[in-house]
């Protein structure tokens, strides 16, 4: 289960069993999974921009957009508006519970596009990211060492080198790597 020091949720949220083969029915169980996946996306969307092309004249606000005028959204912004995201620099899993999701407007979360133009394998993605961290964590206990600063996710897009030193991966065995 995951470990991070301090204990940051209860163990019972990820019930994923040791050695267990992961099955389609088992992820789909796994609720605060998928919230946890849905905020990852909301907080770093995997797409830049949304572009659509207007079919007709509109004025939306006082603003008049001209038929065929490309359209941009971007969704890294769409996703931190206050107004729709309380705290919305905060990583809240909670915002996508069955409850919370049957309120949100659907066009103000668009990790891939909405509409009849939506990604086409978003369903394929959501999967392989829930194999994914469900694999590690079955697998591994990550935990910070003492030189990790905790911070909030930095906005700007800004390319990092590799800080091999920020934490240790513990394997089921306790051995340590990276």
């Amino acid at each position: 289960m995951l470990s991070c020091g301090k204990s940051l949720m209860p163990d019972n949220l990820f019930p994923i069993p040791l050695k267990a083969p992961l099955t389609y029915n088992a992820l789909m169980q796994m609720e605060y999974l998928d919230m946890s996946v849905n905020e990852i996306l909301r907080l770093f969307p995997l797409g830049g921009r949304l572009e659509r092309v207007c079919k007709k004249d509109v004025e939306i606000n006082g603003l008049t957009i001209p038929k065929d005028t490309v359209v941009m959204i971007p969704p890294s912004i769409l996703h931190r508006i206050p107004e729709y995201w309380p705290e919305p620099e905060e990583f809240r899993p909670e915002r996508f519970s069955k409850e919370n999701k049957e309120m949100m407007d659907p066009y103000v979360y668009l990790p891939f596009g909405a509409g009849p133009r939506n990604c086409i394998g978003m369903r394929f993605a959501l999967l392989s990211m829930k194999v994914a961290i469900a694999s590690l964590l079955q697998n591994f206990t990550f935990r910070p060492c003492k030189e990790t600063q905790v911070r909030n996710p930095d906005l700007h897009l800004k390319t990092q080198g590799k800080n091999s030193n920020q934490g240790n991966i513990t394997g089921q065995k306790g051995e340590e790597s990276g």
